[in-house]
């Protein structure tokens, strides 16, 4: 029963995780941008700081060496601040369902750069899952005509979003190798406590900082702010984790290949955006390279 709860839990991390797409387009258009994704971190580090109160965590925190210091402060500089300024800003300029398959290109670049930088295996799967993967983001974003990259670049949208994975490569591969030793939940913690202020400070030079319109706020912005803070941020990650416990690392992450599938159709029913042929057979394709990707690091 508990195995079976843990997968109920895994799924609804991916349709929370799926759903901050449309939820971080809402959300920023009643906040401006960079205000919106300021006070989510805001609300959801306050949130993460209870928890390691609770678990007696925060006597960890003594120990940390300067160089640990150091790295959670560049991966909250890159895993919050930078991803948080680029989400924020591409949902305004691309379909949130577009923008959730651009990201399932994260876990190639990752793999590209742990393979140079780390020396990381690759194997005909994880190849075929990269071409996969990739393929599928171009063309839902070009609804299916690939040549028009070509022809036409890219969107500043797209570039924003793809500025999402980069973040997220960086944050990752920083945690590897900067982050060791400390657990899963000193990391989310600390980092979101320290980009939500690096994030404040850019929303204050560009926007004022307009904490004031969080009062006036309509139904559908709360629910926006409420689900990314409490429900992506924070429960998802509460779930993940517990996930990788019980499953394992590479049992959980398989979850994480239904995100785009989830903020396709979630910006279908939330923000009423089109589901074109191409959207979807992009984000199948995407879905299916990133399992192949797991599949060839398992048997690496």
């Amino acid at each position: 029963m508990r195995t079976y709860l843990i997968h109920v839990k895994l799924l609804g991390m991916a349709v929370l995780w799926g759903a901050s797409w449309p939820m971080g387009r809402i959300l920023g258009q009643s906040l401006p941008p960079l205000t919106g994704g300021a006070v989510r971190f805001l609300l959801a580090s306050v949130l993460l700081s209870g928890w390691l109160f609770a678990r007696s965590r925060f006597a960890a925190l003594s120990i940390l060496s300067s160089r640990q210091w150091l790295g959670l402060a560049v991966a909250a500089l890159f895993g919050v601040c930078g991803y948080a300024v680029f989400f924020m800003l591409g949902l305004q300029q691309m379909p949130a369902g577009k923008a959730a398959v651009v990201m399932s290109v994260n876990p190639v670049l990752t793999l590209l750069l742990a393979v140079w930088l780390f020396g990381e295996y690759l194997n005909m799967k994880i190849l075929t899952g990269m071409l996969l993967t990739v393929g599928g983001a171009v063309t839902a974003v070009t609804q299916g005509n690939p040549a028009a990259v070509l022809a036409d670049g890219l969107k500043p949208g797209e570039w924003l979003i793809f500025g999402c994975v980069v973040c997220w490569s960086a944050y990752t591969l920083i945690g590897r190798k900067v982050l060791r030793g400390i657990d899963a939940l000193t990391v989310a913690a600390v980092t979101s406590m320290s980009g939500a202020l690096m994030l404040s400070a850019v929303a204050w030079f560009a926007e004022g900082l307009p904490l004031g319109a969080v009062a006036v706020m309509d139904g559908r912005g709360w629910l926006a702010l409420l689900w990314l803070a409490v429900g992506a941020t924070v429960l998802a990650y509460a779930w993940y984790f517990e996930g990788v416990k019980v499953l394992g690392a590479g049992g959980a992450s398989v979850y994480v290949t239904l995100v785009p599938i989830f903020g396709m159709l979630c910006s279908v029913w939330f923000l009423g955006e089109p589901l074109h042929i191409s959207l979807a057979a992009g984000c199948a394709a995407a879905a299916g390279g990133m399992i192949l990707i797991h599949l060839g690091q398992n048997a690496a």
